[in-house]
């Protein structure tokens, strides 16, 4: 299998976003997009199972996100993050699958269904629809500002995930997390983003945004496909019976026990349902 490799792409403002593709150049491309202070690493197993099927995955870093540079006046509007999205699409060879989860989600939809000139082979939503929960919204916005002040050790770190995700064990190597930090010449941990993008922000009115996913979401003509966890702090069963209801054509696939970090909660059964959806909308993979 290719080796995976670091590339970037500079947008309009300037700014120089990040991402590690995995698979071969000729493979049908598939674009990972994380979710709100994440970075591309949450994607790497992902990424090189996709690869081992034959497809090229990008993970992308997302603007003020990971190694990809932070917006210059700490604004971070939904519509960047979509502009961004087109502008990496349209260095790519042909329509790229977008698989987003929560905030990459988000993005998906508006860059695809506000831009008919935004071409994608299919838009896979990981556990985000419009009418997400709201109070589910507002516990992911709490931890990661009460958390953005950083922490003395990794184990700390480690400490706070285990606060916040009580149903997942506590991982006995921290590999994984500590590409998540960075520790500045404070001596202390900070998570690898712009503590900007969790400050109250212009444009984020959830109301108004709720519309506009609505509008973009039965504007694609791709194939969509969501995927939630049934636990899910985000995603109800009553909005995934309203995103059904909307968009009547599009696959839905729960994921049994995930919560909202479904591809931290259950990789396996992510694959399990992504990997036969992707070989029907790209069907131009290499075996």
């Amino acid at each position: 299998m290719q080796a995976a490799s670091i590339r970037d792409y500079t947008v309009r403002d300037g700014l120089k976003l990040f991402a590690t593709h995995y698979g071969p150049e000729q493979g049908a491309p598939v674009l990972l997009l994380h979710g709100g202070g994440q970075a591309r690493g949450s994607w790497a197993q992902s990424g090189e199972a996709l690869a081992r099927e034959g497809f090229r995955a990008i993970a992308l870093d997302m603007r003020g996100h990971g190694d990809s540079d932070w917006s210059r006046d700490g604004r971070y509007a939904l519509d960047a993050f979509a502009d961004d999205l087109r502008e990496v699409i349209a260095t790519l060879d042909r329509p790229p699958v977008l698989i987003g989860a929560s905030l990459g989600g988000l993005a998906s939809l508006l860059a695809v269904g506000e831009v008919p000139e935004a071409p994608a082979a299919a838009v896979v939503l990981v556990d985000i629809v419009p009418w997400m929960e709201k109070r589910g919204g507002e516990q992911v916005v709490d931890f990661m500002r009460g958390t953005s002040g950083g922490f003395d050790t990794i184990e700390e770190a480690a400490d706070a995930v285990s606060g916040y995700l009580p149903h997942r064990p506590r991982p006995e190597r921290l590999d994984g997390l500590s590409r998540n930090l960075r520790k500045k010449v404070d001596g202390r941990w900070y998570w690898h983003w712009d503590p900007n993008f969790v400050r109250p922000q212009e444009g984020w009115d959830m109301d108004k945004i709720n519309e506009r996913l609505s509008d973009a979401a039965q504007a694609i003509r791709a194939p969509l496909m969501l995927l939630h966890g049934t636990n899910s702090e985000i995603v109800s069963a009553e909005g995934a019976s309203r995103f059904r209801a909307l968009l009547p054509d599009a696959e839905v696939a729960p994921i049994a026990g995930a919560h909202h970090m479904v591809v931290g909660d259950d990789n396996n059964a992510f694959l399990g349902a992504i990997v036969p959806f992707l070989r029907r909308v790209q069907p131009m993979a290499v075996a």
